[in-house]
C-alpha cells in the first residue's frame, strides 16, 4: 500500500509532543514545522489522528506542491491537478489559504486563484462542477504558501480538532482543549494515572483540564462524540475502515471505565464558572466521574479517598483576570501553601503567563516548558511537592545591577522612539517570517551602545564595554536610562529583561558563568527546539546572526554526513539532524557546550548514536591524520577569532591560521561536498591562495537576515568546494 503524506497542525510549541503522538497512530513523522508536523503513512493513520489526536488542530492530506511565484503560475499548477479524484462534482468545497510572498500578498486573492484553477479543471471536461460554499462545504481544500511554493491538500478533519464538542460555554480565560492536553502530557498524567494517582485542579475555571485529564486517563477518544469530519464526502473516503475505527473507540471507552477510576476533582472560588464547568462535564458524559466544587485555593483540603500520589495541574490568572498584578504574588503563595499542606508527595504543574511569580509558590521548579496560550507566551512549571523542593517564597525581583532611572528625559525619549520604530519594522518582518528570536537594536544610536535581542517574549540586553572616551559614570547613567525605557517601548515586563555587560573575553573566560541561575528555556527556530540561557553565560547559546546559515544547512542536509567544528551548543547540528542528515559529528573543547549540544539534540528526538558530540580540541583533531570514517558531505566551521585557552594545543589566531584549518577540513570533505566557513573577525581577509586551490564563493550577503543588515560586518561567510 502506497504511503500518503500528511501535514498535521497544532498549537505552537507542541510540535514534538505531536510527533510522538502521531507515531502511536502508525504515522511516521518526517519533519517538524512551526505549529505542525509532516508525516507519512496509511489513510488509517490519518483517520486515527482525526479520531484520537489530543494535540492536533487539523489533519491535511497532502496532494501536491506547485510553483507559486505569481498568481498565474499558481493557477497553472492547480488547474493541471486531477481534482476529479477528490471532489464530488455535485458537492461543494471551499479553499483555506495561508501565507504570502512578493507576488501573492493577499490570502483572498490566493484562495480565489486556487478556486479558479479547481473549477476550470472540471469545466474543461465540459461536465458539471462542484459549487463553492464558504460556510458548510462538503470538502475543504487547504492551500499553504511558503516562499514560491504552494502545498495543496484535503482537510480531513473539516474543523479544528481542539473543538471536542463538550464546551460551548467558557470560563473567563479558557484554555483550548489540545493545549490543555499538551500540559497534561508534559506534566506526566498518563504515567501517574497508570500508577493509581489522582488528579486535582484547584483553579479549574470551566473545567477543560479536568475533562481532558479524565478523557486521557480513561482512554476516551477526543473525536468520539464528533458528528462529522471533513473526509466523509471526499471521494477517497473508506467508510468500512472508518466504521471499524469508531467501533474500536467505543470498545476502548467501555474498557477504560473498568476497575478503580482515578479521582478528578476541580475547585474554583467563582460559582458562575463552576456552573459552566458542570455543563461542560455533562456534555462530555463525565458527570459520574469528574466533580467540581466552589472553593478557594486557600481552602484546598485533602479528601480521605484521595490516593497517596497524584497530580495537581492548574492555570492561575496571569494578570488579565486580576486588576492588580501585585495580587499575583499572594495568590501564587497561597497555591504553594495549599498543595504543601494538602497533597505532599504529589506533583504540581502550573501553566502561567507570569512565570516570574513561580518563585512565590515556595517550591523549586525542576522543569520549565515554553509554550503559548494563543499568542501569549507562557510557561509550564513543574514542581515536586516535597521537603527537598521547598524554598522561601519571594516576590520576583528586577534584573540588573543598575537601577532603571531617567537622568535625561530627551535622550531617553530618543531611545524609546527608536525602539518602537524598530519593533514595528523589524518585529513585523520577524512575525511574517515566523521568526521568534531576533536582534531588535544594535548600537543604532551612539549614545546607547547596546545590543537588544528578543527571545520569544524575553529581552536580552548586552551593553558593549564603553570606549575610553566615555567615563564609567556616564556609561552607567545611559544604561540606567535604557533599562527604564526598554520594557515600556517593547511591551514586556521588567522581569522578562536580562542585562549583561559585554566585553572581550580571552581563553576559557568565554565559558565562565556570569551568574548561576540555571534558567534554561526553549525557543523555536525553523521547526527546531533549542535551549537558551539568558543569564548564566556571556552568550545565550544561540548566535542569532547565523540563523540563515542554520536554515540553509537544514534545507540541504538530507541524507548527508555532517561535521560541525567548534560546534558551540550544536544549533547547526540540530538543524542538520532535523533536515535529515544521515549522521553527524560535532566537536567542541568546552564540556559545558558539549553537554548543551547533546541536550539540544535530545530535545529534537535525534539518535545520539548517529549524531555524536565529542569534547575535543578542534585544532588537534584537525591536525591529526583523517581516519577512514572521517569523511563528510557537509562541514560547518565557525571558529573563534582568537583563543589562547590552556586546554588547546596551541594559540588560535583566525587570520593567521585559517588557511591551515580550511585545508585540514577539506581533507575530510567528500569530492562533491561543501565546506561552510565563517568567522566574525571584522578585518578578516581570506588567503588568496585558497581561491586557486578550491572553488570559493563568498555568500555573506545571503547569510544576513533583515535584523542584522544594519551591521553587515557581524560575520563573513564562504562556500568552499573541491574543484571539478
Amino acid at each position: 500500500m502506497s504511503k500518503s503524506v500528511f501535514f498535521v497542525t497544532c498549537p505552537k510549541g507542541v510540535e514534538y509532543l505531536l510527533a510522538d503522538e502521531l507515531s502511536t497512530f502508525g504515522l511516521e513523522p518526517v519533519r517538524n514545522a512551526p505549529a505542525g508536523v509532516w508525516a507519512e503513512g496509511s489513510l488509517e493513520g490519518g483517520y486515527r489522528t482525526c479520531l484520537w489526536s489530543r494535540l492536533a488542530n487539523r489533519v491535511i492530506l497532502h496532494l501536491a506542491e506547485v510553483d507559486a511565484n505569481s498568481g498565474d503560475q499558481l493557477y497553472d499548477g492547480v488547474v493541471h491537478m486531477d481534482w476529479q479524484q477528490h471532489l464530488p462534482v455535485h458537492g461543494s468545497f471551499r479553499v483555506t489559504f495561508l501565507g504570502q510572498n512578493e507576488a501573492i500578498r493577499n490570502t483572498q486573492f490566493g484562495a480565489q486563484r486556487v478556486k479558479d484553477g479547481i473549477v476550470d479543471r472540471f469545466s474543461a471536461n465540459g461536465g458539471p462542477r462542484p459549487s463553492v460554499d464558504a460556510k458548510n462545504p462538503d470538502i475543504t481544500v487547504s492551500a499553504r504558501l511558503n516562499r514560491g511554493r504552494l502545498a495543496l491538500g484535503i482537510d480531513l478533519s473539516g474543523h479544528s480538532l481542539h473543538m471536542r464538542g463538550y464546551r460551548t460555554d467558557r470560563g473567563l480565560a479558557p484554555l483550548k482543549e489540545n493545549l490543555a492536553a499538551a500540559l497534561l502530557l508534559r506534566a506526566g498524567l498518563p504515567e501517574i494515572a497508570r500508577a493509581g494517582g489522582d488528579f486535582v485542579d484547584p483553579m479549574c475555571g470551566s473545567g477543560t483540564l479536568l475533562i481532558e485529564a479524565a478523557m486521557m486517563a480513561l482512554d476516551l477518544a477526543p473525536g468520539r462524540k464528533q458528528s462529522a469530519f471533513g473526509f466523509e464526502k471526499w471521494l477517497g473516503h473508506q467508510p468500512e475502515l472508518w466504521l471499524s475505527l469508531r467501533q474500536e473507540a467505543e470498545r476502548r471507552a467501555h474498557e477504560g471505565k473498568q476497575g478503580r477510576l482515578p479521582v478528578f476533582a476541580g475547585f474554583d472560588q467563582d460559582s458562575r464558572v463552576i456552573e459552566t464547568a458542570k455543563r461542560n462535564i455533562e456534555r462530555a458524559g463525565l458527570e459520574e466521574i469528574v466533580s467540581v466544587t466552589c472553593r478557594s485555593v486557600s481552602e484546598l483540603e485533602r479528601e480521605s479517598h484521595w490516593a497517596a500520589q497524584g497530580l495537581v495541574v492548574t492555570n492561575p490568572p496571569y494578570g488579565e483576570r486580576l486588576s492588580e498584578r501585585r495580587e499575583l504574588g499572594a495568590l501564587y503563595q497561597a497555591l504553594g501553601d495549599a498543595v504543601k499542606r494538602a497533597v505532599p508527595g504529589w506533583r504540581l504543574a502550573v501553566f502561567t503567563g507570569a512565570p516570574e511569580f513561580g518563585k512565590s509558590i515556595g517550591l523549586r521548579s525542576y522543569k520549565q516548558y515554553r509554550l503559548f496560550n494563543g499568542k501569549l507566551p507562557a510557561q509550564l512549571l513543574l514542581f515536586e511537592v516535597d521537603e527537598r523542593s521547598a524554598m522561601t517564597p519571594r516576590e520576583p525581583g528586577i534584573p540588573g545591577e543598575v537601577s532603571p532611572r531617567i537622568a535625561n528625559a530627551e535622550r531617553a525619549a530618543m531611545l524609546s522612539n527608536r525602539l518602537k520604530k524598530n519593533r514595528k519594522t523589524i518585529g513585523q518582518w520577524a512575525r511574517k517570517q515566523g521568526i521568534d528570536c531576533y536582534r531588535l537594536y544594535d548600537a543604532d544610536m551612539p549614545e546607547f551602545a547596546l545590543a537588544i535581542d528578543v527571545y520569544e517574549g524575553r529581552v536580552h540586553v548586552q551593553e558593549y564595554a564603553a570606549p575610553k572616551s566615555v567615563d564609567e559614570r556616564s556609561a552607567r547613567e545611559r544604561l540606567a536610562e535604557a533599562l527604564a525605557v526598554i520594557p515600556d517601548a517593547l511591551g514586556v515586563e521588567r522581569e522578562a529583561m536580562v542585562c549583561k555587560q559585554r566585553q572581550r573575553q580571552a581563553g576559557t573566560r568565554q565559558y565562565e558563568k556570569q551568574a548561576a541561575s540555571g534558567e534554561f528555556f526553549q525557543v523555536h527556530e525553523h521547526g527546531c527546539l533549542l535551549n537558551v540561557n539568558l543569564k548564566d553565560y556571556l552568550d545565550t547559546g544561540l548566535f542569532l546572526d547565523h540563523r540563515p546559515v542554520r536554515h540553509w544547512i537544514q534545507r540541504n542536509a538530507s541524507h548527508k554526513r555532517f561535521l560541525n567544528l567548534f560546534c558551540y551548543t550544536g544549533a547547526a547540528t540540530v538543524h542538520a539532524a532535523v533536515g535529515g542528515a544521515s549522521r553527524s559529528l560535532s566537536l567542541d573543547m568546552s564540556k559545558t557546550y558539549v553537554s548543551w549540544a547533546e541536550d539540544n539534540l535530545r530535545l529534537n528526538g535525534a539518535d545520539l548514536s548517529k549524531h555524536r558530540v565529542e569534547q575535543v580540541d578542534c585544532l588537534a583533531w584537525l591536525a591529526a591524520k583523517p581516519s577512514a570514517e572521517q569523511r563528510f558531505d557537509l562541514i560547518f566551521m565557525d571558529p573563534p577569532t582568537f583563543s589562547n585557552s590552556a586546554r588547546m594545543a596551541g594559540v588560535l589566531d583566525i587570520q593567521v591560521d585559517h588557511p591551515k584549518l580550511i585545508r585540514q577540513a577539506m581533507a575530510r570533505l567528500s569530492s562533491d561536498g561543501l565546506l561552510i566557513f565563517s568567522n566574525n573577525f571584522r578585518r578578516f581577509k581570506l588567503d588568496e591562495a585558497l581561491e586557486n586551490e578550491y572553488e570559493v564563493s563568498e555568500v555573506t550577503r545571503d547569510t544576513l537576515d533583515k535584523d542584522f543588515q544594519r551591521n553587515s560586518r557581524i560575520h563573513r561567510c564562504w562556500h568552499i568546494r573541491h574543484k571539478a
